[in-house]
């Protein structure tokens, strides 16, 4: 071999070796950011799965909704500081007063906090909707006669309104906005990696066609 030969072959070599190197570290960054995105969306991914099936035979699966009422007597000095809130609230929704708060944490554990309720001068409505069923509460502010109702639909029911994010609270619906940015990192990683392995597997490529092709037809062809 010449020695001209002998050098742009080196020079080449070298340059093969660096893509090489390059390319290691590259995949080695996407597969760590592929395991640790997967682990982190683990079970949540798993939760998702089960209650989108769930989610989609909704009318199938019966739900026997559990029905709690309880009655008391607001205190006098409540119903008079109620009276007077809803003289200048009637007809709006707003906050329960301090006091009427505490006595429904001292009777039913509940925690109003800035809920709005339904203000009139005959009586004030407090919906407190929650995950998987419904609870509510009313007091009456003539007589001071005040109702809890809950209802219960079931583990089931409360599964599908944590997929749904429906009355769950700002921390959850917090983790599934972060949840679904893990699954988006997941996926990219995962479809370069692919890329990166595609020379080796011939059939990555039709796959993963397919595996556009396949819900963009269902939705193009059967959803009207």
């Amino acid at each position: 071999m010449k020695q001209s030969d002998r050098g742009a072959h080196d020079v080449g070599a070298a340059d093969k070796a660096r893509q090489n190197a390059s390319r290691a570290v590259w995949l080695k960054q996407l597969h760590q950011w592929h395991w640790i995105s997967s682990a982190l969306c683990l079970l949540a991914m798993f939760l998702f799965a089960i209650t989108g099936i769930t989610l989609n035979h909704a009318t199938q699966i019966e739900a026997k909704p559990t029905v709690t009422r309880q009655k008391a007597t607001v205190p006098a000095p409540v119903v008079a500081q109620l009276a007077a809130y809803a003289q200048k609230h009637d007809g709006a929704n707003a906050p329960l007063p301090g006091i009427a708060g505490r006595w429904l944490t001292q009777q039913w554990s509940i925690n109003a906090g800035e809920r709005p309720a339904e203000w009139s001068v005959e009586e004030v409505y407090l919906p407190l909707p929650k995950a998987g069923g419904d609870a509510w509460v009313r007091i009456g502010l003539e007589d001071g006669a005040a109702e809890y109702e809950v209802t219960d639909r079931g583990w089931i029911s409360w599964l599908n309104d944590v997929h749904k994010g429906r009355n769950t609270g700002v921390a959850w619906n917090w983790f599934i906005d972060i949840f679904a940015g893990l699954c988006v990192v997941f996926c990219l990683t995962g479809l370069l990696i692919l890329k990166f392995h595609a020379v080796k597997r011939p059939l990555t490529w039709p796959m993963v066609g397919l595996g556009i092709l396949i819900p963009c037809g269902i939705a193009l062809l059967f959803i009207h």
